[in-house]
């Protein structure tokens, strides 16, 4: 059990170290395989912010969550066939990998007379079972979604490899996206990293 007044203190010492302000940070609870109550624990304690990793569990749980004020992103790896299944029901779609979903998401999306806010996907870790685009691509890559209309791509989101000290990810992800920002290919400033092992970097 994690005591989140804990959990804030952790990462605001680690935001700080680093030379950011702590209310620039946020929390994500990940409600992978979590069952409502649960969930819904957490949100009444304070939680403010989850991410789903699976369609079909997200729409399963979401009649029974508490979900007034709470942001829920769409973190996990989206298949093109359930891209019609989430449209006006997730705050964010973090893992935005490839040009096919990219138009799959822009298509329903305009359909439905909405934009979808999103993130660009970065596998910084040179694991080739990892989902994303490199950080080679990501420029083109970026540069390619400007042309979809109904994609605001936010940010970028990656993970750091399971590993004693993830600091040389985390700042290539940084250096990304702070290159992806020079060049104006972002509508946002969301930085998505980090997991429960490695949040205090």
């Amino acid at each position: 059990q994690y005591n989140l007044d804990v959990i804030n203190e952790k990462i605001a010492e680690s935001a700080i170290k680093s030379g950011r302000n702590p209310s620039d940070v946020c929390l994500m609870a990940v409600t992978k395989t979590v069952d409502p109550i649960f969930i819904n624990y957490a949100l009444d304690y304070g939680i403010k912010l989850i991410g789903e990793n699976r369609v079909q569990e997200m729409l399963r749980k979401k009649p029974d969550l508490h979900l007034d004020g709470v942001e829920k992103h769409l973190i996990g790896h989206l298949q093109t066939n359930k891209v019609k299944y989430i449209v006006g029901k997730t705050y964010l779609v973090q893992s935005v990998d490839r040009i096919e979903l990219a138009e799959e998401l822009n298509k329903r999306f305009e359909k439905a007379g909405l934009v979808c806010d999103c993130l660009i996907q970065i596998n910084s870790t040179g694991i080739d079972s990892r989902f994303g685009c490199t950080p080679e691509t990501a420029t083109e890559f970026a540069e390619k979604l400007k042309e979809f209309k109904n994609l605001n791509v936010k940010g970028i989101m990656g993970m750091a490899p399971i590993c004693d000290d993830p600091t040389e990810n985390f700042k290539l992800l940084k250096d990304i996206f702070d290159n992806l920002t020079e060049k104006g290919l972002l509508n946002g400033s969301i930085l998505s990293m980090g997991m429960s092992d490695d949040y205090t970097f």
